[in-house]
């Protein structure tokens, strides 16, 4: 009798510890951490944009640099939950509620960063319906549609894991493409 009550004891310890690890309704789960390097070129409202980029992704919030091909910063972008802020070249700041707003007013274009976490991993966004969702033979993503954003993924030949190399995004005449060089 004491293994059955053990027993019963260890499944709701580990039904309650299962619902602590869930986020309130209606909220994320938050996107992996990463860090990654690559280039960044952007169509919009008939201008272009291109840029290195290098995006270190923590739980607390994100950090974007655009760069020249010298390296020198063109903007650094921080992003946390109590908002967003652009710092230009020219030490000029900009502040706004979320990235997408503060990128739109400051660049002009629209970078989707609270999606753009899920899906630079291969991941639709959790808890948002996906329109469309293709993967390859491999179990990659290849191809999504997702809140009004078309994605198209390339992989490296023969790499391991659902990690691309590449993102084509596309949306209402804008378009971004990511092309990721190293993962750290």
């Amino acid at each position: 009798m004491s293994i059955l009550k053990l027993s019963a004891a260890l499944v709701t310890v580990a039904a309650l510890s299962g619902c602590a690890a869930l986020p309130p309704s209606g909220e994320q789960p938050p996107a992996a951490a990463f860090d990654l390097v690559g280039r960044v070129a952007v169509t919009y409202d008939g201008r272009a944009f291109s840029s290195g980029v290098r995006w270190q992704h923590l739980h607390g919030g994100d950090e974007i640099w655009l760069l020249t091909p010298t390296g020198q910063a063109l903007a650094h972008i921080t992003a946390d939950a109590s908002g967003a802020t652009l710092t230009g070249a020219d030490q000029k700041q900009y502040h706004a509620g979320d990235v997408e707003r503060l990128t739109r007013r400051a660049l002009g274009w629209e970078l989707p960063l609270a999606r753009l976490r899920w899906w630079v991993r291969s991941e639709p966004v959790p808890g948002v319906p996906a329109e469309e969702a293709l993967r390859d033979q491999q179990g990659r993503l290849v191809r999504l549609r997702q809140d009004g954003w078309h994605i198209t993924y390339t992989h490296a030949a023969g790499a391991e894991g659902g990690l691309p190399q590449r993102l084509d995004m596309a949306r209402a005449g804008h378009q971004i493409r990511l092309v990721i060089d190293s993962w750290r």
